[in-house]
């Protein structure tokens, strides 16, 4: 009869802990030795589906343990050292009650701004806004449903988290992970407020010089341009006379406007400043976009106008080219039928398809040059965008444990023999396995050690951000090449996740100070009786 010896660490709830799942396939080791007599038994016996209990088992070992450890240990210094444990309450209770009051505040204005919000929404004022500022709207509710849940994110959630390592590392990653993504955000929010805020004047030159130079500079420069023989081409002299004109006017009526408004924008910046200061970089990112959107409107307008024209365009001169041939689009079956057509048919095609031919190349080079303008920018917020995912979606807590107790987050198990003896008492060599022994001679005592291996930062990182970009794909990207080809309307977003929009609290002021200051409590009780 064998006997198999497992040695493997205690679990301990912040040391380290086994998992049974194998993240990576290539981690696994690839040998062509000849496998002992009782990995075959165990693979016969199908044994292998009981890994997950026996980790299990052995996670929640001593878990009964610690937890009574911890509170007697808590119990014996709070005889031990009353007036330090009387201190320590003291404190805490302070500092619940002033955390709780002022998140309780923050919680009574919020109530106010939404109840405001709320008698508005049926006006057409608000409905545009909405339209307007649509990323700024939602990034702000997200921010707002995270400040007002965090107490309930922070709370402790009984007895069960003790019973198991492994679930309380992941119940412990779970509540700490909206709090530290809104202080990350807040801080680097505060990063670029105050610094906007001390170089208010530079920053507001830097816009001026730049809006003006890219008016200036291109956008007239290129209308004019096209208005000639841009790069030699032979162009219709009226339709480019017709189409400069009416960009030319276009863009002067919109930068009057703006000139007139332009006294507004040192305190733009202040309010910038001030929601970066207050919410965090994400909310006054997303003003950044609808501001971009805004203020280039009449080149997104100017595109849709010469987008619809060259998409008519081409799809008449399409429809001239499968009357030349006899053909007929089907749209039932979606398909090209024979067709006969008739000589004045075909006579006042002919008459349409040259005219439309020749002015084809004129429509398309404004077409080209107000595509890459309004694509530029749609790029430049698509930027904004990914950085506002980024910054929602990048687990700051498992990035920050990972890098000071890796072994918080293992990703299978694996085996080191150290002794193996037979029945004829002989000794095999000390060597290390994964998941497999190499031993070739059936053994009576096997004493093995067991190990985990470690997730890689980027094994850590990636199934985070991989749920933030899982709406752009290789069909969205190829519907987004035939949109600009075809002249169609392309997105100008790129559907990147944000955080789960949660509902709004609506309860008493109260019940929420009580529960903000119960969450606090609970919260520097564990960190005290890991202390103690």
């Amino acid at each position: 009869m064998s006997t198999y010896v497992v040695v493997y660490e205690t679990p301990a709830f912040g040391s380290h802990h086994f998992s049974p799942i194998f993240r990576s396939s290539s981690q696994e080791l690839k040998t062509t030795i000849k496998k002992p007599k009782w990995v075959t038994e165990l693979q016969q016996n199908a044994l292998q589906n009981d890994l997950d209990t026996v980790i299990l088992m052995i996670n929640c070992a001593a878990a009964a343990k610690m937890f009574f450890d911890r509170h007697l240990v808590h119990k014996t210094s709070s005889f031990q050292y009353p007036k330090l444990c009387m201190l320590v309450s003291s404190t805490c209770q302070l500092v619940a009650m002033c955390v709780a009051s002022f998140s309780t505040l923050f919680f009574i204005i919020l109530q106010l701004l939404f109840t405001f919000i709320s008698y508005a929404s049926q006006s057409w004022i608000y409905f545009t806004l909405e339209k307007v500022f649509g990323h700024t709207w939602k990034n702000m509710r997200v921010r707002c449903c995270q400040i007002l849940y965090w107490p309930v994110f922070l709370q402790h959630n009984g007895f069960r988290s003790p019973s198991s390592v492994e679930y309380a590392e992941k119940v412990a990653v779970h509540r700490h992970s909206l709090w530290s993504s809104v202080a990350v955000d807040v801080l680097l929010g505060n990063l670029i407020g105050l610094t906007l805020l001390f170089h208010k004047e530079c920053v507001c030159s830097w816009v001026t010089n730049l809006s003006s130079n890219f008016t200036n500079n291109l956008l007239r420069s290129g209308c004019v341009w096209l208005m000639g023989a841009p790069a030699g081409f032979k162009l219709n002299v009226e339709l480019a006379g017709l189409l400069g004109m009416i960009s030319l006017n276009a863009i002067q009526i919109w930068s009057t406007l703006w000139f007139f408004v332009g006294f507004l924008l040192e305190y733009y910046i202040k309010g910038l400043a001030t929601l970066g200061i207050i919410f965090g970089a994400t909310v006054p990112a997303a003003l950044i976009i609808d501001t971009i959107a805004l203020a280039t409107l009449h080149i997104s307008t100017l595109h849709w106008f010469i987008s619809l024209l060259y998409s008519h365009q081409i799809h008449a001169l399409a429809a001239l080219w499968r009357l030349f041939r006899g053909r007929k689009w089907n749209p039932l079956r979606q398909r090209l039928d024979s067709y006969d057509y008739t000589v004045a048919q075909h006579v006042v095609g002919s008459l349409l398809f040259t005219p439309l031919l020749l002015l084809l190349p004129t429509t398309l080079v404004f077409y080209i040059f107000l595509t890459i303008m309004n694509t530029t920018i749609i790029f430049i917020c698509m930027l904004i965008e990914i950085a506002i995912s980024v910054i929602h979606a990048t687990p700051y807590v498992k990035i920050i444990l990972w890098l000071v107790r890796p072994k918080r987050f293992p990703s299978g198990v694996w085996f080191e023999i150290i002794s193996c003896q037979n029945s004829g008492n002989g000794l095999a060599p000390e060597t290390s396995y994964h998941m497999k022994e190499k031993s070739e001679t059936p053994s009576s005592v096997l004493v093995s050690y067991l190990h985990s291996n470690l997730l890689k930062i980027g094994q850590l990182v990636l199934p985070d951000y991989r749920t933030v970009f899982c709406g752009v794909s290789g069909s969205y990207i190829a519907s987004l090449a035939y949109g600009v080809l075809s002249g169609r309307r392309t997105p100008s977003s790129l559907r990147t996740g944000l955080p789960p929009q949660l509902p709004w609290m609506t309860i008493p002021y109260k019940l929420y100070w009580s529960i903000c200051h119960d969450s606090v409590l609970s919260w520097m009780d564990c960190n005290c009786d890991a202390v103690l």
